[in-house]
């Protein structure tokens, strides 16, 4: 049987979204998971970028780590797992922008059947997780994928840490994070997302 192939498109500003990232990529990994973790690019004007402190520099350092997304990213994958901060209880505008770019995919009906799962980040408890991994559901069915939660499948869901519609992280401001927990529940949804796709491609 061959290894499932999973990508992983996600914005991450501080860098707290990526570290959920390598979570499920790492959970997925050991499900035997071939993974392309990919940054997509900021879609605001420069000049907002310098007037926060520290953001110019992360986004160099992460753009110089990983790829930007693109289209034959989705086509190579069986598994897309959206990672994404809250903006006001809603995806990103980094995030969508690649979702968007999506659409000629969707017209030709290359991504149905794929898996698809989504995890998130925000400051506060109530900022957003949850309503920011379920807006993601209808973008899912969509663009045809087959939505994989990590539901209260393991016993990583119950330690207080993410959510049954995605993993996550409230990171703290100035953030700090992901903790132990929330990594353990990004990793149980590569590692399920992982199986799924794989029992899909036999």
């Amino acid at each position: 049987m061959s290894s499932p192939k999973i990508l992983i498109p996600f914005y991450s500003r501080s860098g707290t979204i990526q570290r959920l990232a390598e979570a499920v990529a790492e959970g997925a990994r050991g499900q035997g998971a071939e993974v392309r973790l990919r940054r997509a690019r900021e879609v605001v004007a420069p000049q907002i970028i310098a007037s926060v402190p520290g953001w110019k520099e992360d986004s160099d350092a992460m753009n110089a780590r990983y790829e930007a997304p693109t289209a034959d990213d989705a086509v190579w994958a069986d598994a897309i797992i959206f990672g994404t901060p809250t903006r006001f209880g809603a995806v990103s505008s980094e995030l969508k922008a690649y979702i968007d770019s999506l659409g000629g995919l969707w017209a030709q009906g290359k991504l149905n059947g794929k898996v698809g799962s989504a995890f998130a980040g925000s400051a506060t408890p109530h900022g957003g997780n949850e309503v920011t991994s379920l807006s993601l559901f209808p973008v899912m069915a969509h663009l045809g994928l087959i939505i994989v939660p990590p539901g209260f499948a393991d016993a990583a869901m119950f330690a207080g840490a993410g959510t049954p519609y995605g993993a996550s992280v409230v990171s703290g401001n100035p953030p700090a994070g992901p903790s132990e927990a929330e990594l353990a529940v990004g990793r149980f949804q590569g590692q399920r997302v992982a199986q799924v796709a794989k029992k899909l491609k036999s």
